[in-house]
């Protein structure tokens, strides 16, 4: 309900030039947060209950972080807030991801009908935010955020409580023997091509709201949602996409499908960049939640939510943070007197995807096809 339309808030009380910088706090909180929280998930603690103490957090954050940007606190208390709101919500994700995955009989078919619900609420987001609040520009669209984590804070009362998996041996406070698992080649590509891809994917929320707002679009949030159909639609075609294909090739027609999302972007009109945002569903589907798939099948259960956590770290942690500052030092480096080069900066970054596509094809393995498999 904010994160999309966050870079225009920014911009509309005067704060445009901290936009990489405020979202690469989720860069820096996913260092922080999830291998830990995952870790304690896995040995310690209900993730569930983790859930819900983490959202309530996350709602106060959010509430002064918007109360910041719109009394005008200054740019260090906004990005000080909006570095505590990344610490709390950044283990999240992972940590619904394998609640979810633990009441799954069969992840690789299931799996992509019931994360196509969370798609479905991004959309429905940014259609309230547009066309309800009337928030594309509003701190109003922040506190409607805050509103929203309290409602998952009580929902997870209705929900059953996966216990945490009995330990042997000391206690991994810090989640940090999640790092075992780069030991084997595969793994350590799939989780390095995530962070490298998730690069130029970061360019897509912080800039892509502003380049429609200035091509004439003036429901720019809810525009973006678009990318959420193709999103649905990949999510119940992945299982068929696993059965058929080698997991490698799911990867590469994702990152494809980025490659060309943003060539279409970088032609500059309304038509074309729409049409690259309605791509961004199967460019982000069939790379992330193929590896989030990919993890809860090759992966040992006593490290499952620490290994989707280290996942959060690569995509969030590393991959994020050098994607939002590294694309806005070169939203910067495109800029000229009559505004910004969008076609220099969308092709600039179809062309990181382009590389990432290259080095995957040429690392990855994958898993030998045996008689019984």
């Amino acid at each position: 309900m904010w994160n999309v339309n966050f870079g225009n808030v920014l911009r509309t009380h005067g704060l445009e030039h901290i936009i990489g910088y405020a979202y690469a706090c989720s860069g820096v909180a996913a260092f922080i947060s999830p291998l830990a929280i995952g870790a304690l998930a896995d040995q310690a603690v209900s993730p569930l209950r983790i859930v819900r103490w983490l959202a309530v957090l996350t709602a106060g954050a959010l509430t002064l972080l918007f109360v910041a940007i719109e009394r005008g606190w200054g740019v260090m208390p906004v990005l000080a807030l909006a570095q505590l709101q990344a610490i709390c919500a950044a283990p999240i994700f992972g940590l619904c991801t394998s609640i979810v995955m633990s009441e799954l009989d069969d992840a690789g078919r299931e799996f992509g009908p019931v994360r196509s619900l969370a798609t479905l609420g991004w959309m429905v987001a940014g259609w309230i935010v547009s066309f309800i609040l009337n928030a594309d520009t509003s701190t109003l669209s922040g506190y409607a955020g805050a509103v929203a984590w309290l409602v998952t804070a009580a929902f997870t009362f209705a929900l059953p409580s996966p216990a945490p998996i009995a330990r042997e041996g000391p206690r991994d406070v810090f989640g940090l023997s999640a790092l075992a698992l780069l030991r084997d080649h595969n793994h350590r590509v799939v989780f390095l091509a995530a962070a490298l891809y998730n690069i130029p994917m970061a360019a897509f929320y912080p800039f892509t709201p502003i380049h429609l707002t200035q091509l004439g679009v003036d429901h720019a949030t809810a525009a973006m949602s678009i990318g959420q159909i193709s999103e649905l639609i990949s999510m119940f075609l992945l299982a068929g996409l696993i059965a058929r294909l080698r997991l490698k090739r799911v990867f590469l027609v994702g990152v494809g499908f980025g490659v060309l999302r943003f060539a279409l972007c970088g032609l500059d009109t309304k038509a074309w960049l729409i049409t690259g945002i309605a791509l961004h569903g199967f460019a982000f589907t069939l790379f992330f939640i193929t590896a989030q798939i990919y993890l809860e099948q090759r992966v040992d259960p006593a490290m499952r939510a620490r290994a989707q956590a280290l996942l959060s770290v690569m995509l969030s942690g590393i991959g994020a943070l050098i994607g939002f500052l590294g694309n806005g030092w070169w939203r910067n480096a495109c800029a000229t007197p009559l505004g910004t080069d969008w076609p220099r900066f969308w092709f600039g970054v179809s062309g990181v995807a382009a590389l990432v596509g290259v080095w995957f094809a040429f690392s990855y393995r994958g898993r030998a096809k045996t008689q019984s498999s």
